[in-house]
């Protein structure tokens, strides 16, 4: 029973998540859904709006960053079980990334708007591309691991959830952060570019590339030098911008 329950808990949160997830594609571009980054707030002047959403990013970029760190998991690990460890993470987020979409302020100062319908519809082809690439990105490293989902399955048919073995699927041939790339293209495809959209996008970025250096000192502990020839024969975000500089620095 109790292995079941880890497992119906893990498939619960998954799908949680991807009814949260789901809301996002809608909530960034826009469109669909009753409430978005430029729709459905409260009215509150600019600067109120600015304190909210600015809080709103910070306890999403804790919550995100803190529970991902080896030492945070080695002490919650000791109150939650190792199988649902992860899952647990999804959770956080997921209600992280909610509170964010329910309590988020628009803030409508245009900053740019393009106005050539041709062009509009490039950068919203874009933009939905960029949601693909995500999904696609998760895919190339087990996406049901990534989620908690695996973890739990194996718990459930008793067998230990071993590490993974360090690969480069596909694009992660190109760049090390295929998701991140993902992520900031999604960020900024806007045909539409509001204060606020800009705030989040300018933020999230910004988290992005605080959060390399973090994630990739815990990769290059669990993998070492292999992670360390990786890392100085591929770009982080940029494909091909390594090779650029380095033949920059032999010319």
């Amino acid at each position: 029973m109790k292995r079941f329950a880890t497992l119906a808990y893990a498939v619960l949160v998954y799908l949680f998540f991807f009814a949260v997830f789901s809301y996002a594609i809608g909530f960034v571009a826009d469109a669909f859904v009753p409430k978005t980054i430029d729709t459905g707030g409260r009215g509150l002047a600019p600067a109120m709006a600015l304190c909210v959403d600015l809080g709103l990013l910070a306890l999403f970029a804790v919550q995100h960053s803190l529970m991902a760190r080896p030492g945070f998991k080695r002490v919650w690990t000791r109150i939650v079980p190792p199988a649902v460890e992860r899952a647990t993470y999804v959770l956080f987020s997921s209600l992280a990334m909610l509170a964010l979409f329910v309590f988020w302020e628009p803030i409508p100062v245009v900053v740019w708007s393009i106005g050539d319908p041709v062009l509009r519809a490039v950068v919203h082809t874009a933009h939905f591309g960029a949601w693909g690439l995500l999904l696609w990105a998760t895919c190339m490293i087990d996406h049901l691991d990534l989620f908690g989902v695996r973890q739990a399955l194996l718990h459930f048919r008793g067998r230990p959830h071993a590490k993974s073995l360090f690969s480069t699927p596909v694009l992660y041939r190109f760049v090390r952060h295929p998701i991140y790339v993902a992520w900031t293209l999604i960020f900024w495809t806007a045909p539409t570019m509001t204060a606020g959209h800009a705030l989040f996008a300018f933020l999230c970025t910004a988290y992005i590339l605080l959060a390399i250096p973090l994630e990739e000192r815990d990769l290059v502990r669990e993998f070492g030098d292999t992670y360390r020839t990786y890392r100085a024969s591929t770009p982080a975000l940029v494909p091909g911008l390594r090779g650029r500089a380095a033949r920059g620095k032999a010319a």
